[in-house]
């Protein structure tokens, strides 16, 4: 298949997004021909990424001075301790601006790497190199670099744009099914805030991009990232419109948070649960249509997505819940920030809702 190509233009760095199999073989030349040049690479590697394509990845940078630090990637890791030892590295083995951070795994190393890239002397060099569908399709476009910290998750990061992304399809044939679930749902979140006719596409073919199938799985990623790139363009700092990029965030968040950052449920299926409640909440809200609620709720079942919140919580966590929403740094005020769905393509956002109206909604949820 051949490499497919997005360029992204924000109002701080212009970069290219590189989609296609078997990239990490043909790193320098890709480099080059996006003028990445540089004497040394340090690169941050997720330690469940298949050696064997990391190889290629050094042996594509032959006669270049290459440093590894591999992170275990899971988001208790993803705190200042781990920023302070890739930042130890960086500065003990003297690298300027010029040189370049790597990042090779799923989101949350590029987080990482991302954020200590943007500390290192004001800014180094940044090149990303998503292996989860998630990151391929969600995080490495548009600059989100963060930490999580006792009061929540992303409280601590910057916005910090990388200078290439290179997105290998040949990463995603190493993924246990969980993870590709988690990825297909921030593709689906992507259809349902910008383009029906992308919904659609999904509907009818949602196996065989399940099952990696070419040219679908390719397709899913270039439609997704070019929903991103849109509105990340239009809204580099998230002011306005890249608000809606957090359907279904502000419930996953708090999720994630009240069970501990823990393997029971990790980022994309809080992000899927999130969707589906931020989906009943616009019903009760009069804000979805039945019609329009029942095509995406089917979809969320029929394609095996996670879908029930039972199976996570119980009544009895409504309060802790609740706690993490009201300390979302999306909030301005007592109220909680939500982006809701009108029907597909049309989200709602830069309305907020009482403390009081969201508990009873959440106590009948929880309660079913």
């Amino acid at each position: 298949m051949k490499q497919i190509k997005l360029n992204i233009s924000t109002e701080t760095e212009k970069y290219p997004i590189i989609i296609g199999s078997n990239l990490t073989s043909q790193v320098l030349k890709i480099f080059k021909k996006n003028s990445i040049y540089s004497k040394k690479f340090f690169l941050v590697v997720d330690s469940k990424v298949p050696k064997k394509l990391i190889l290629n990845i050094k042996k594509s940078l032959k006669n270049k001075k290459i440093l590894t630090y591999y992170f275990s990637s899971n988001e208790k890791n993803k705190n200042f301790k781990s920023i302070n030892n890739i930042l130890e590295i960086l500065l003990s083995e003297n690298f300027s601006r010029q040189d370049c951070l790597i990042s090779v795994g799923g989101g949350i190393t590029g987080d990482i790497s991302g954020f200590a890239a943007s500390l290192f002397k004001r800014g180094l060099k940044f090149v990303n190199i998503p292996t989860t569908l998630l990151a391929q399709v969600d995080s490495s476009i548009g600059g989100k670099t963060g930490i999580n910290s006792k009061y929540g998750k992303n409280l601590i990061g910057s916005f910090y744009q990388p200078s290439l992304v290179i997105s290998d399809t040949k990463f995603l044939k190493s993924l246990p099914k969980r993870e590709l679930v988690c990825g297909y749902g921030e593709i689906l979140k992507h259809s349902l805030i910008n383009n029906k006719k992308f919904f659609n596409f999904l509907n009818k073919n949602y196996k065989k991009i399940l099952n990696l199938s070419s040219p679908f799985i390719e397709k899913s990623i270039y439609e997704s990232c070019k929903i991103k790139k849109k509105i990340v363009e239009k809204d580099e700092k998230e002011s306005g419109l890249r608000k809606i990029l957090n359907f279904g965030h502000t419930f996953a968040h708090a999720y994630e948070a009240s069970l501990g950052y823990s393997n029971k449920l990790n980022h994309g299926e809080a992000v899927i649960l999130g969707m589906k409640t931020a989906l009943n909440f616009s019903l009760m809200e009069n804000v979805i249509n039945k019609k329009e609620f029942k095509l995406i709720s089917d979809h969320i079942k029929n394609s095996g997505l996670p879908y029930s919140i039972n199976k996570y919580f119980k009544l009895k966590d409504l309060n802790k819940i609740l706690s993490f929403m009201i300390k979302d740094k999306k909030n301005n005020s007592k109220n909680i920030s939500l982006v809701l769905l009108k029907k597909i393509g049309s989200p709602v956002f830069n309305k907020e809702y009482s403390q009081t109206n969201l508990k009873l909604f959440l106590r009948d949820y929880l309660g079913n």
